[in-house]
């Protein structure tokens, strides 16, 4: 079963220092499932996210020119896996009638869905497993587990995360 999702905040994650992209379940205000990316597909979520333009398409730009150059439309993006602390995840395209499954990062995944405004979901197993994981919680600065982490109430605020 996939549940839908929406961004919740792009934020840092103060240990790692790597950007994170909180994704929230829309049915439930205690699914969160954070997921950790580059920084560049991070500047990318975070400038669709602020709708800031640039003078020439940026990579996601690109992808969703051509899709709908080629008569394509994105249905949906899914997070379909947990393996090994590494997300997978699949951009679903429907062209001449066919719905064709495209393997991507989940940040890519997720950067293009912003362009195109489509449904963002992930699979309810990649949920569990990241529970299983511990990935729903943050190591504070002592190496213990913050069982309590509070993540930020608006997409809109993502002032958290520096472009």
């Amino acid at each position: 079963m996939d549940r839908e999702v929406k961004i919740r905040g792009l934020l840092v994650d103060p240990t790692t220092n790597s950007p994170v992209v909180l994704l929230k379940d829309i049915a439930s205000d205690d699914v969160m499932l954070p997921i950790w990316v580059g920084p560049y597909e991070a500047n990318s979520i975070a400038s669709e996210i602020e709708k800031l333009s640039s003078h020439r398409p940026m990579t996601h730009d690109l992808l969703r020119n051509i899709i709908n150059q080629m008569g394509g439309v994105v249905n949906r993006v899914t997070v379909t896996d947990l393996r090994e602390s590494t997300f997978y995840a699949v951009i679903e395209i429907v062209a001449n009638g066919q719905a064709v499954l495209i393997d991507a990062r989940p940040s890519d995944a997720i950067a293009l869905a912003l362009r195109v405004d489509c449904p963002i979901f992930v699979r309810e197993s990649v949920l569990e497993s990241s529970r299983l994981d511990g990935l729903d919680k943050i190591v504070d600065e002592e190496g213990d587990i913050d069982e309590e982490v509070e993540w930020p109430e608006e997409i809109d605020d993502v002032s958290d995360y520096k472009m």
